[in-house]
């Protein structure tokens, strides 16, 4: 293709994709993004707390009918069995243990198609929101780090903070308190969301319209059948990484604009809510780094709430625990839960065989990067930089295998969640090549020990 085809190729997609998508867009956001400013307003002349925790109920549930119409139902009737079961266990000490086995149930109920399965793809977000939000609200009631019962208002409230209710992210009891407070307006505050917004914006332009089309239009490479295979798997995962981000920056901007993500420093209030880190992700250090970038609050949510209380079973019994409880909240989906498990196993054996390394070498190759006053001997040679290299390669390699199986599809097939079929048919095709390098890292740091 010569540069005036391209460039013609370029102007059309623009037109097509790209104000369309952009339309499209706000046409959905719009009426989500007024809700969260009238509530910020209304928290701001209410005063009375119990007034703004009606406020925030009746906006989120406003907010949900909004985006599922009669289907907010179930989302509801979610948060109220929550709450129920809260108060028949109110005087346990395991609150935040049956809690967690009841939803899992109800869970489980709605994954096996006893409800239509369009509409449970649809209201998976919320509900798993809802559901981080109530464990960990019971959990910080046994340990004490929440004093009072909550009142029903202040649950729902809370569980349906308009912020986050629809897009994310979790936060904590504490945080949705101090955001119905009503702090005094600021441009910082609107100029934090609103960037938040327009990043959001630019990653919807980039999942849509430019990964897609990466090494078709913007960066043209010719290959043979294998290397077609990976550069095809590459674009679907950089689409998906980037409505990932879509769906982050869009919750930093919704939260932020409820009037959640503020910071007290002495008497200045800073606005800074970070739900993904896209150059960590796209720009690897480590798959562990990698996990922990995705979804920052989910992230801090699994490792206080379940890695924590895993591990008395043991470092790899509690990282394989952890991330089955994010495949089940993500719900019983085959595609997700070998993509969430086989992230268990990559990050393990990347961690485990990083250390060890380390330690032969004395060398900062870490899966994090080293303090600044740390032992090691070597720093900042060129080996060193080569070698964390090497592993960042890795784990572009693993992302590109693992997220290449979330390509458009079929319509049908998308709504109702991929097949088994799919995930097998797409890590055949690039014959299970980071399986392979994952048993073969285990087999090396066995023998390095």
């Amino acid at each position: 293709m010569d540069l005036s085809s391209r460039l013609w190729m370029l102007m059309e997609l623009a037109e097509s994709c790209g104000v369309s998508t952009l339309l499209q867009g706000f046409e959905q956001i719009w009426k989500l993004l007024l809700v969260c400013l009238l509530s910020r307003l209304l928290f701001r002349l209410g005063g009375l707390s119990s007034v703004n925790h009606v406020v925030s109920m009746f906006a989120g549930i406003y907010s949900l009918f909004l985006f599922f119409n009669l289907h907010m139902l179930w989302v509801m009737l979610l948060s109220m069995l929550c709450y129920v079961i809260l108060i028949l266990g109110q005087h346990s000490r395991n609150k935040g243990l049956f809690l967690s086995t009841a939803i899992l149930i109800y869970l489980l109920i709605g994954e096996m198609h006893l409800i239509d399965t369009v509409t449970w793809h649809k209201i998976r977000g919320s509900q798993m929101v809802v559901a981080m939000k109530a464990i960990s609200l019971a959990f910080d009631l046994d340990r004490g780090a929440v004093g009072a019962f909550p009142t029903p208002t202040e649950f729902l409230g809370y569980v349906l903070f308009v912020g986050n209710v629809i897009f994310g992210p979790w936060i904590s009891f504490s945080t949705y308190k101090a955001a119905i407070v009503g702090r005094q307006l600021s441009w910082l505050w609107l100029r934090r969301s609103s960037l938040s917004l327009l990043k959001s914006q630019i990653c919807l332009l980039v999942s849509s319209c430019i990964a897609p089309y990466l090494f078709l239009l913007f960066i043209p490479i010719n290959g043979n059948a294998i290397t077609h295979k990976w550069l095809s798997a590459y674009e679907n995962a950089l689409s998906f990484h980037f409505s990932n981000y879509f769906v982050g920056y869009l919750s930093e901007s919704t939260s932020m604009l409820a009037g959640a993500g503020h910071v007290e420093e002495k008497d200045n209030i800073r606005w800074e809510m970070e739900v993904v880190k896209p150059l960590n992700v796209e720009i690897p250090r480590s798959m562990v780094m990698v996990v922990t970038s995705w979804n920052i609050p989910m992230s801090q949510w699994l490792k206080i709430y379940v890695f924590k209380n895993a591990m008395k079973l043991g470092t790899f019994p509690a990282i394989l625990v952890t991330y089955t409880a994010s495949a089940l909240l993500h719900g019983l989906s085959f595609h997700l839960g070998a993509v969430l498990l086989s992230l268990g196993f990559i990050t393990y054996v990347e961690h485990v065989l990083r250390k060890r390394l380390a330690v032969i070498f004395s060398a900062c190759v870490l899966s994090r990067p080293c303090s600044t006053n740390c032992s090691h001997q070597h720093k900042k040679e060129y080996w060193v930089i080569l070698l964390n290299l090497v592993f960042s390669l890795l784990a572009i390699f693993h992302l590109t295998y693992l997220g290449s199986m979330f390509d458009p599809g079929v319509e049908e097939e998308v709504e109702e969640g991929y097949a088994a079929i799919h995930t097998i048919q797409r890590w055949s095709e690039l014959s299970w090549a980071s399986h392979w390098v994952v048993f073969v890292s285990w087999v090396f740091y066995r023998l390095i020990l």
